[in-house]
């Protein structure tokens, strides 16, 4: 069986190098886009690096859940071997998705949550599911009452490592519940994407020092490559290779709770 791999936030950046990366293996990409026309762009400029490739596009907001759950009604059972959330923001400011969420949480947590439950059920057996975590999830807390950030707990990076956290709890407890599928994750160290820019006076500043020292995002994006190729399952992918999961992240109580919690939040949409 040919595989295919469904890759969210692939018009730039990780996402791209990805999608470069898994057609010139042969693969088959579902690139998963916002924009069409810009992953027009992107799937033009995949397909003149490899001609024969076969790369599709599907629509999908992940800020709303509706269109999250469309794209899960458009995978063909049995058809995907293989599914890279890859999509994640920082939101400089706080604000609400239209379902009532924090955006922060709702792209880099909520969303792939959704899809990769709503696709639990239409996966090749044997699939291979990666996660795109983040460093900070080492300095983030984690629990049910975190799920929702109000205004006055709204911190920019704080938000966005506690999102991550969630993320990587969701693949421990995911790979616990659903066995037959191969869950890691992937750390991709710090990556001179658009992703870093922050919305701060201080940016320019910030890029002229530190840009140059970032991953490109084609190494950025190397973990979780190999995560796609990996036959082991609940390892932390990172560098040029793998451990597993440090002891701080292994909490399946804590992990159990956020599942159900988010269930009972998203239970309009399963």
């Amino acid at each position: 069986m040919k595989e295919t791999v469904i890759v969210t936030g692939a018009t730039g950046g990780m996402g791209f190098a990805a999608v470069d990366a898994l057609a010139a293996k042969g693969c088959s990409v579902i690139m998963a886009c916002r924009n069409r026309a810009k992953a027009e762009v992107a799937r033009s400029n995949a397909l003149s690096h490899h001609p024969k490739a076969e790369i599709e596009i599907s629509e999908v907001d992940l800020s709303s859940l509706d269109s999250v759950k469309s794209l899960a009604d458009s995978v063909r059972q049995g058809t995907v071997t293989g599914l890279f959330n890859n999509a994640g923001i920082i939101s400089r400011d706080y604000c609400l998705t239209a379902d009532g969420f924090e955006k922060t949480f709702a792209v880099n947590y909520f969303a792939p949550w959704l899809l990769t439950r709503l696709l639990a059920d239409k996966l090749a057996d044997g699939a291979h599911i990666v996660n795109m975590i983040s460093l900070t999830c080492r300095y983030a807390d984690i629990s049910v009452d975190r799920l929702q950030p109000s205004r006055k707990d709204f911190r920019q990076l704080k938000t966005y490592a506690a999102s991550k956290r969630a993320l990587l709890s969701f693949s421990l407890e995911f790979a616990r519940r659903y066995p037959q599928f191969v869950v890691n994750v992937a750390d991709p160290g710090v990556v001179g994407t658009g992703m870093i820019d922050l919305g701060h006076w201080y940016d320019s500043i910030a890029d002229a020092i530190f840009k140059p020292l970032c991953k490109k995002p084609e190494n950025g994006v190397k973990p979780a490559l190999h995560a796609l190729e990996s036959e082991q399952g609940v390892r932390y992918f990172v560098g040029k290779g793998s451990h597993e999961m440090d002891k701080r992240y292994l909490d399946s109580a804590l992990d159990s709770s956020i599942w159900d919690a988010t269930e009972h939040l998203l239970e309009n949409y399963l």
